[in-house]
């Protein structure tokens, strides 16, 4: 076995503490881990003590201001909590709230008054043209779409002429019933003088982590919008400039996520899957402040090269790890469709 200055150190380190405390202790010190991150953990329990110790080092060097929720799932399927950093702050949701959104219409999918293929009306005047999405590229108005067309772009895309689609179907007072109807008081939209349009309000990260989690177990959606949402989460065409960023292709697939940014925030919620399928990982960062860095510089930077973006790129990567040699057996299984790519015709 190959053993590394740290490792090395590390087992040093049990071994005085047997010396000098006795067998008892040596058997609890050697079931300690050893802080070397090329070790992969082998239990739920130290899967969160490594995700905490690379969280609270990642966004110590972000800089800026961090309200966190992180659990990873027990064997009995139970999320345990890792990190709750500020976690019942309210924050400003910016996209990360279009799960809200889309929920809330599922929901009246689900109950019978709408349809996914029913069509929305697309005005000049409905089109947002901040840049984020396809439809202010797309030139030619009035047209119309689908509802589920403008789902999909809601969550993949995150286009924000999506959320104005959405709120003809669903007006801000309603949407807000229905989510506080579910239980979340404070993932509220901010309604405006138009009751079909609204800004994407508030939440905190434990009521987000808290919506992530009832939709993988199957309690805030019928089973066919619970694999609609994550399907569109998981898709390659999904958010890949944080947490998925140095994924391989197969493992953006089992990472649902959604960021959402504007002004001085950058934020994250998804849900990290092994390979059968069972939620791991659930996370919900919320950043915001002032970074490491130049202030002007970052405050227009919502690529990967922006402090917080960088954190969560290195947490991502640390996330999947962490879990790649545990399972949940009793959780909900969610399988992804394979990723099939094409060359047209």
């Amino acid at each position: 076995m190959t053993i590394n200055r740290r490792r090395a150190l590390g087992l040093g380190t049990v071994a005085a503490a047997g010396a000098m405390l006795g067998s008892t202790t040596i058997a609890a010190a050697q079931s300690e881990p050893v802080d070397d991150e090329s070790v992969i953990p082998t239990s739920a329990a130290l899967a969160r003590r490594r995700i905490e110790r690379v969280y609270r080092r990642e966004s110590l060097r972000a800089g800026g201001t961090w309200s966190s929720f992180i659990s990873v799932t027990d064997p009995d399927g139970t999320p345990v909590p890792a990190v709750e950093a500020e976690a019942d702050r309210v924050v400003e949701a910016y996209s990360v709230n279009k799960i809200a959104v889309a929920a809330a219409v599922l929901d009246k999918i689900d109950r019978g008054l709408l349809t996914l293929d029913q069509r929305v009306e697309v005005t000049s005047a409905i089109v947002s043209k901040d840049g984020d999405g396809i439809f202010g590229f797309d030139g030619a108005y009035p047209s119309s779409v689908t509802l589920g067309h403008a789902m999909a772009n809601l969550l993949t895309v995150s286009d924000n002429t999506a959320v104005r689609l959405c709120g003809l179907v669903c007006p801000a007072a309603e949407l807000n019933e229905i989510l506080r109807a579910k239980g979340f008081t404070h993932t509220q939209v901010k309604p405006v003088a138009n009751p079909n349009r609204f800004f994407l309000g508030k939440t905190t990260p434990r009521e987000t982590h808290t919506m992530l989690r009832r939709l993988v177990d199957g309690t805030l959606l019928s089973a066919a919008s619970t694999e609609y949402v994550l399907t569109l989460l998981r898709s390659m065409s999904a958010f890949t400039d944080g947490v998925r960023l140095e994924l391989n292709s197969a493992e953006r697939g089992r990472v649902a996520t959604k960021a959402g940014w504007f002004a001085d925030g950058r934020n994250e919620a998804g849900v990290i899957f092994d390979t059968a399928g069972k939620p791991m990982v659930t996370y919900s960062l919320f950043a915001s402040g002032e970074f490491r860095g130049d202030p002007a510089e970052n405050l227009n930077d919502y690529s990967t090269t922006h402090p917080a973006l960088r954190a969560r790129v290195a947490l991502g990567r640390k996330m999947v790890d962490a879990v790649s040699r545990i399972t949940a057996s009793t959780a909900r299984t969610h399988h992804q469709p394979a990723y099939q790519p094409s060359n047209g015709g």
